[in-house]
């Protein structure tokens, strides 16, 4: 574990390092506040940190203000260093927030002791804001396809249509829905189209710039979000149609073509989502009624492939 000594006494800081080290810690020594505050901004600055309260140029009480006036999601760990045993003192340095206190001169296996405390809280810190991660992940992600599900993608068409009306760079919706995937499931069975779903995605976004938005609408339904866009809006969409319509996808099956039909929508001023929605909505059924394995627009203009 690495570990963050602050001790202005180069004998203490000596000793106290020697000490982390024989228990096998790799230490960092900052001979000052301001040189605490220097290594605690540095990448893979260490979690874990012994502070001494008397410091110059800045003491131990202004380094842990400082570091819990941080936002950040990894919280450090305080061990502030003192020959000050008196309770209002160990209040003070607990109250300004540090998380332990060691009093000088340190008794080796108590020092072990409360690093070891120390050690386990930051595991379970990591371990919680791991499995708080995953379940964000999950709860905004298809669990299939790896892509926003449907609640996190009108999230972000709603934060690009607020962005939209105050940049007016110009922002498009296509709703993609796949052409008749049902046979694909009924002819190669659900995993096989289980695995036309993962790799039409890849696909997609293999078209997709790097700022385009994309999402799983429902079923075989998926939402691409695409700002900036101006008069190459139709070719962007056009492509998505030829790239899947001229790659077949790899099954454990065999390979499996399919086809997609686009219905796109370019959002106009104090135009709602449900208005937004609604029209690339009618654009793609005007593409399936015209015959499938196209874009078509709004406005009724139709690009065939």
């Amino acid at each position: 574990m690495r570990i963050l000594i602050a001790e202005d006494d180069v004998t203490s800081r000596t000793l106290l390092a020697a000490v982390l080290k024989k228990n096998g810690h790799e230490v960092v020594e900052a001979a000052n506040g301001a040189d605490a505050w220097e290594q605690i901004h540095k990448p893979g600055a260490p979690e874990l940190i012994i502070l001494d309260w008397v410091m110059p140029v800045m003491d131990g009480l202004e380094v842990v203000h400082r570091i819990r006036s941080r936002p950040t999601e990894i919280s450090t760990y305080i061990i502030m260093l003192t020959s000050r045993d008196q309770k209002n003192d160990i209040i003070t340095g607990l109250d300004a927030g540090a998380d332990d206190y060691l009093t000088k001169p340190f008794h080796p296996g108590e020092l072990r002791a409360r690093i070891e405390v120390g050690r386990r809280l930051l595991e379970m810190q990591a371990e919680l804001l791991k499995v708080r991660n995953v379940l964000a992940h999950e709860a905004t992600h298809d669990p299939l396809t790896g892509i926003f599900n449907r609640r996190a993608i009108e999230a972000a068409l709603s934060r690009e249509m607020s962005r939209e009306r105050r940049s007016h760079n110009g922002l498009a919706v296509g709703i993609c829905d796949i052409d008749y995937f049902k046979n694909v499931n009924d002819t190669c069975g659900h995993l096989v189209g289980d695995e036309v779903l993962c790799g039409f995605v890849r696909r997609l976004e293999t078209c997709l710039r790097d700022y385009d938005k994309l999402g799983r609408f429902g079923g075989e339904e998926f939402l691409v979000i695409a700002s900036g866009v101006n008069a190459d809006v139709h070719s962007l969409f056009e492509r998505l149609c030829r790239a899947v319509a001229d790659n077949p996808i790899s099954t454990t099956a065999g390979n499996v073509s399919i086809t997609i039909s686009i219905g796109v929508k370019i959002m106009q001023e104090n135009e709602s989502m449900d208005q937004l929605l609604t029209a690339a909505d009618a654009a793609l059924y005007q593409a399936k009624r015209e015959g499938r394995n196209r874009v078509c627009m709004d406005n009724g203009k139709t690009v065939k492939d």
